[in-house]
């Protein structure tokens, strides 16, 4: 298992343009399953080519278990990195492809083969040494794809959007099946996404990144529960704002004074955020306020409410039955769990607008 450390990790395309990376400081734990998540180009994929030697950092370092490894060529850090197009070679068999960098590395063939078959049975693939790759489908071109980069017993595993490709049943096939890997291979591995839901079920930590920067590294739990800022918590969708004045473990808004232990801010301005899945509606007493129903629509597994309160409006997700408990210009009671109300410092921006 290998542990692995970016120190102020940088990368400019050219001396013009913004960095892809900026002073990207990480630190991936041995055996674990890390997730590089942000939106498109903001430096994910970057950085992993950076850890697999496939780019040169402008500045910063790399460091496998404390040795810095910039000087250690690609095919000799020990890191291997399964491409979002799978690259598989087209003429070869499934064998073939997963043996590949045994053969490179000079192993008998007796060897390879018994380890092909042993990769096989790993991905849930026997019996498909003779196939081509034009013969598989695409969750099965990703298995085979894995198979190959586990065969040569990498210290650190890389995957770029490793199923971006892939139908909806098919993804959540293969997330079973990469994190059952993982967890019994014990890897560091280091993944690819721009899928919120996919980095939260995958990973054990998640690094977001924007525009090159680290925002948050933390448990996935804490970008929902605890973000960092008002960015980081619109980006994992569907969160109440409501800016205040936060004073002795309570904010007090332009609908109301609501108990908030759970916070960001000492003191002073920042902005109430909740979930919409965390209010209680029809429910009065402490940290509740009355509001109207503007909309309220069944979504299947869920029904999504809008409410406003004053000049604010929230929206609300509950249970798919309470729909029709409701009509549109209905007066109701809006409850705001204490334990679920995080209040974050306002942004620059917030704060000019209030002043």
């Amino acid at each position: 298992m290998t542990q692995v450390t970016l120190t102020g990790l940088t990368k400019r395309f050219d001396e013009k343009s913004n960095p892809a990376v900026d002073q990207l400081d990480l630190e991936i734990e041995s055996g674990k399953l890390t997730a590089l998540l942000g939106p498109s180009g903001c430096g994910k994929t970057t950085t992993m080519k950076m850890i697999a030697g496939l780019l040169r950092p402008t500045s910063g370092d790399i460091s496998f278990d404390g040795e810095s490894i910039l000087s250690i060529a690609p095919e000799d850090r020990g890191a291997v990195m399964v491409f979002q197009n799978y690259l598989l070679f087209p003429y070869m068999s499934v064998a073939d492809n997963i043996g590949f960098g045994l053969k490179m590395r000079k192993v008998s063939r007796q060897e390879i083969r018994s380890r092909v078959r042993d990769m096989l049975d790993l991905v849930q693939l026997p019996g498909f040494e003779d196939r081509k790759p034009r013969q598989l489908s695409g969750g099965q071109q990703q298995r085979i794809a894995l198979a190959r980069a586990l065969i040569v017993q990498p210290n650190v595993l890389l995957l770029d959007e490793p199923l971006s490709n892939l139908d909806a049943h098919l993804r959540d096939e293969m997330r079973e099946l990469i994190r059952r890997i993982q967890t019994e291979m014990g890897i560091t591995t280091v993944f690819v996404t721009h899928d919120q839901e996919e980095a939260v079920v995958l990973a054990d930590k998640i690094a977001l990144l924007f525009d090159g920067r680290l925002q948050q590294f933390d448990l996935p739990n804490a970008f929902f529960e605890t973000p960092n800022t008002t960015a980081i918590a619109k980006f994992f969708g569907g969160t109440n704002f409501i800016p205040g004045d936060y004073r002795d473990g309570a904010i007090t808004t332009a609908i109301g004074r609501f108990r908030a232990p759970k916070s960001s801010v000492a003191h002073g301005d920042g902005v109430l955020s909740i979930r919409p899945e965390a209010l209680e509606l029809g429910i009065g007493g402490d940290n509740s306020v009355r509001g109207t129903v503007l909309s309220h629509v069944y979504v299947g597994r869920y029904a999504r409410f809008r409410v406003s309160i004053g000049d604010t409006e929230i929206e609300a997700i509950t249970d798919p039955g309470r729909v029709k408990e409701f009509d549109d210009g209905d007066g109701i009671s809006v409850r705001f769990d204490p334990a679920k109300i995080w209040v974050i410092a306002p942004s620059p921006t917030e704060q000019q607008d209030d002043g």
